[in-house]
């Protein structure tokens, strides 16, 4: 098997708690060759934990190496588009963190300079590649028989569970100027989208929606296919909880998302038809290994029947780099690539249009 030369742009909560661990894990698929962030102490702290990353002093002499054969880009939302431009230009295979980007235009603008990239790009939305998500797509009623979807994100963020399971780094010594660059660019890209008057709940509210909804958009969009239109859409508690209408014709999928502190992580998608009933149920990804499950209820002579697949305990993030190692290897293109990304994109800012509507 070959091993592939990894290079981490970005260390902040999700490289350390998951892409770093699950590639040492993973040691016959990949190699930690090359880190960086504008942080030093998480620089630090990485290449002292895993002794063959080399340590860049910017992102694009990483990008550059002959060293690297693959690109992970983990750093903040605005600064995407900026390196997948540059792993491609350097010829590299590249993982994406989702949202891919922040604004359609990024999307298109990459998709024209990829046209025939013959490298790998993968857009990490690793809730379509848990167990018990692969499962449900062949226990499916068929699209015709599908009378109504139901899907929710009713979570506490990462740091709720994190804080009590392991120990993060989160650094202090950034240039107080790299951060308000980057906060104004990351505003310019949303104010793109949600306009340039628009209210702080509004932009609180696409911000969530490409920070935590992007994963189920995309999933909804993986199970049962793509919508008509966005019906309706309403946000609430100043932006950070969102319902969603999508129309599917002759059926509605109904999406809510509540963020709180409350400590908890409720996320789950259900397909209906008038006989069958499956559910996947996610627990907090922030937790490696934490089980999915999968729920098919049909109905019975006796009544309703219900078979549980899982608990399922194979990680979602370990599957997500283990497809992604075959992508690379065998040439295929993945699922979850920019232009799927570039759906979920679209379906974002159709959304905020509706709330903008529902709001006059």
């Amino acid at each position: 098997m070959a091993v592939i030369r990894v290079g981490l742009v970005g260390l902040g909560e999700v490289a350390q708690s998951i892409h770093l661990p699950v590639l040492a894990d993973q040691r016959n698929r990949w190699l930690i060759a090359g880190v960086h962030d504008v942080s030093p102490s998480l620089v630090a702290l990485c290449t002292s934990e895993y002794p063959t990353a080399r340590a860049f002093e910017t992102a694009e002499a990483l990008i550059d190496s002959p060293d690297i054969d693959a690109v992970f880009v983990l750093s903040s939302d605005d600064t995407h588009s900026r390196f997948v431009r540059a792993a491609v230009v350097a010829n590299k295979h590249i993982l994406l963190e989702k949202p891919a980007c922040l604004t359609v235009r990024e999307i298109d603008e990459l998709l024209a300079l990829t046209t025939d990239y013959a490298k790998t790009i993968f857009v990490g939305y690793m809730r379509r590649y848990a167990p018990a998500y692969l499962a449900a797509r062949d226990e499916l009623p068929a699209l015709a028989d599908i009378t109504h979807v139901r899907i929710f994100d009713l979570i506490s963020e990462g740091r709720h569970f994190l804080g009590k399971s392991q120990d993060i780094l989160y650094p202090r010594d950034i240039y107080p100027a790299l951060l308000e660059r980057g906060a104004r660019e990351r505003d310019t890209l949303i104010r793109e989208v949600v306009g340039a008057d628009a209210p702080a709940d509004l932009v609180r509210a696409y911000r969530g929606l490409t920070a935590l909804s992007s994963h189920h958009i995309s999933a909804m969009r993986g199970l049962i296919g793509e919508p008509v239109r966005v019906l309706a859409a309403h946000r609430t508690n100043g932006g950070a909880n969102t319902s969603v209408t999508f129309d599917y014709g002759h059926f509605a999928c109904c999406y809510d998302a509540v963020v709180d502190d409350l400590g908890l992580f409720d996320a789950m998608i259900e397909v209906r038809s008038n006989t069958k009933r499956i559910r996947i149920i996610y627990d907090t990804p922030y937790i490696r290994s934490l089980p999915t499950r999968l729920e098919v209820t049909e109905a019975g002579p006796l009544g309703p029947v219900t078979r549980t697949f899982g608990p399922l305990y194979g990680d979602a993030f370990s599957n997500e780099l283990e497809i992604f190692h075959r992508h690379i290897t065998d040439g295929t293109r993945p699922l979850t690539d920019l232009a799927d990304s570039r759906r979920d994109l679209a379906l974002m800012a159709e959304i905020i249009e509706r709330m903008k509507e529902n709001r006059r």
